[in-house]
């Protein structure tokens, strides 16, 4: 038995020996071997980025700069910075020897700090005393050649793959493609003549230009430049008869269009130096005879309403501006997968007309709680409740963006001069086209906020506008390697169990919450009105029964507020009980369970060890031997 327990300790000390030496021996010889256990996959970098970084024609160097010492006592900031070094690793490993990451603390007062402030990187305050914090990256092929993130936000995690690739892309890859931008609305930078000031760039235009070599083009101009990759048509009206026809015979030969048309353009304002020109503000836009070609009906009068998606709540829902989620994505195309909301506004639709001969494909849709309704309705609209009324969903859904491919013919004849290069129709390949039925959606209201930050713009998105509008862009360039890494999931998941649990126990208190604030609602209405009677004049014929009702409608009112308090309290306690009781089953449960398995497992196989040892012995008798 001594000699048992002696084999056993041995045992144990050899197997603690083995374990130290094995982590050891991993983290010098297997330092950049990984495996990534998480659900979703969340330190795997994605096939398109490995594509991005294989095909890298130059060296790029990527710094990344973060304050260690300001950043000592604050651990969330700490935690994020590891998460993006990181994936800076991971970069790296993957970079084919053409991607250096150098990390840079900018210590206060020293080159470093200057370095970052001269690039236009931002730092923010923290502390009692105010120290700056930096967090950005900067990236690089030559010295003159550089592109920033400012600030990295981590509430902007899930971009921040995608944002680094295509950093990377444009610094490894400077041959930039050639973008033709024909629009009526201001996007670009310039000066407004409504309000006498310099206007800021659309941001969607901001990541443009970032990306692309843009060339704008007159919609009076006689034909298309030449040599362009992709060509963008926003809000295309008043086009000159010639160019309409280069753009047909643009599609037709080849060429990626993207048109965003309208029913009733809201950033369409018009000249403010002419009065003629006022009364067209907001004016709709289409590409006529070219749709009708293409196989595509688009009603330029008429604007869709939507119940289920219309922005607010009640009959203060607006359901001319739609917040249209991520049930109204088409998720097997690259240009619409994976955003989680769009917003449009006084939107249009299209639809695939009975005889077309091109394949038409919904990228976003409405739902079908929808139904058109005249434009005229929204150009003097005061009260958005006043469009409920007579509105009637059709049970239909409707493409409010679509992609058209396959064939397609000519809807205009060459004119005078252009005969022998004219395009009957389009090639074996067909055309290629993406179709967007509003222009607003481009706009900066419906999707980003601008807010100042020591001098300089933070842009914070809330939706997914501006993605749409790249990955049109992207997918029409043929470059799927940055779609397929649009987003990312956020390193911190929450327990998507409660999230259901608390919805659900939501709905239980939902009916009691709005009896009551119906009650009080209607306290406060008796109590005003009876306090309004009262006036100033008033005051002497008051008498104490009008008094006390006063006084009894105030106490009433107080207790509705109480119960209402309640009401909340319980629905929050209830879901501390129910969320509590997850993390208890997934925390010490789930283990326990391993555990108990485990033990079983160790236990019937020593009995069965013990029932081998206590088995008689069947020695064999020996022989005898003969003497000779």
């Amino acid at each position: 038995m001594q000699k048992k327990s002696i084999y056993s300790l041995g045992s144990l000390a050899l197997l603690l020996l083995l374990f130290v030496g094995v982590n050891m021996l991993s983290g010098n010889l297997l330092r950049g071997l990984r495996f990534d256990l998480t659900d979703n996959q969340l330190f795997t970098l994605s096939e398109g980025t490995r594509s991005v970084l294989g095909g890298l024609q130059e060296p790029v160097t990527l710094y990344f700069y973060f304050s260690q010492a300001s950043s000592r006592d604050i651990p969330q900031i700490r935690s994020y910075a590891k998460r993006v070094d990181e994936l800076l690793q991971e970069f790296e490993s993957h970079g084919a020897g053409k991607l250096t990451v150098t990390r840079v603390d900018p210590a206060p007062f020293s080159e470093e700090e200057d370095r970052a402030a001269a690039l236009g990187l931002q730092a923010a305050p923290v502390g009692a005393a105010g120290e700056s914090l930096y967090r950005a990256i900067a990236g690089s092929t030559t010295p003159d050649d550089m592109q920033v993130m400012p600030y990295l936000q981590p509430s902007k995690e899930k971009f921040l793959e995608y944002d680094l690739a295509k950093m990377i892309s444009t610094l490894g890859n400077p041959e930039r493609m050639k973008l033709g931008l024909l629009s009526s609305l201001s996007m670009q930078p310039g000066w407004d003549a409504a309000t006498q000031n310099m206007r800021q760039a659309w941001v969607v235009y901001e990541q443009l230009e970032q990306m692309f070599d843009i060339e704008q083009i007159n919609a009076q101009a006689a034909e298309l430049p030449e040599g362009l990759d992709v060509l963008l048509l926003v809000h295309p009206r008043d086009l000159d008869p010639s160019l309409l026809y280069g753009i047909e015979q643009f599609v037709l030969g080849g060429g990626r269009l993207i048109a965003f048309v309208d029913p009733f353009a809201e950033a369409d304002r018009g000249d403010p130096n002419d009065p003629m020109a006022q009364m067209q503000a907001g004016s709709s836009s289409n590409l006529g005879s070219l749709l009708d070609a293409w196989g595509v009906r688009f009603d330029a009068a008429r604007a869709l309403g939507d119940l289920q998606y219309g922005v607010g709540s009640g009959g203060t829902r607006h359901i001319g501006i739609l917040s249209v989620p991520a049930d109204g994505m088409n998720e097997s195309d690259i240009v619409s997968a994976d955003l989680e909301v769009v917003n449009v506004s006084s939107a249009g639709w299209f639809e695939a007309a009975e005889d077309a001969t091109t394949q038409f494909t919904a990228l976003v849709q409405s739902s079908e709680n929808a139904a058109p309704m005249d434009t005229s309705r929204l150009r003097f609209l005061s009260n958005p409740a006043d469009l409920l009324d007579g509105f009637n969903p059709s049970g239909d859904r409707y493409a409010l963006a679509a992609r058209l491919a396959g064939p397609a013919a000519a809807s205009m004849e060459a004119p005078e001069g252009y005969a022998e290069r004219h395009l009957a129709a389009a090639g074996a390949d067909g055309i290629n086209v993406l179709l967007f039925a509003d222009t607003d959606l481009l706009t900066d209201r419906m999707w980003v906020q601008r807010q100042p930050f020591f001098g300089q713009d933070i842009v914070s998105a809330f939706a997914d506008n501006g993605t749409l509008a790249v990955n049109a862009v992207d997918n029409m360039l043929g470059n799927r390697d940055l779609i397929s890494i649009r987003t990312r999931a956020n390193s911190a998941r929450p327990f998507v169990r409660v999230d259901e649990l608390r919805v659900a126990a939501e709905k239980s208190y939902r009916a009691t919450e709005e009896r009551l604030q119906r009650e009080l609602e209607e306290t406060e209405r008796r109590l005003s009105d009876l306090q309004t009677a009262k006036g100033e004049g008033e005051l002497t014929i008051i008498s104490d029964e009008q008094q006390e009702e006063i006084q009894r409608f105030m106490d009433r009112r107080l207790e509705i507020r109480r119960d209402l308090r309640q009401v909340q309290h319980d629905l929050q306690r209830d879901i501390d009980r129910l969320g509590t009781r997850l993390k208890v089953i997934n925390i010490a449960l789930v283990p326990a369970a391993v555990l108990l398995l485990a033990l079983v497992y160790g236990l019937r196989r020593r009995r069965r060890q013990d029932l081998v040892q206590s088995r008689p012995r069947v020695v064999a008798a020996p022989q005898e031997v003969n003497a000779p």
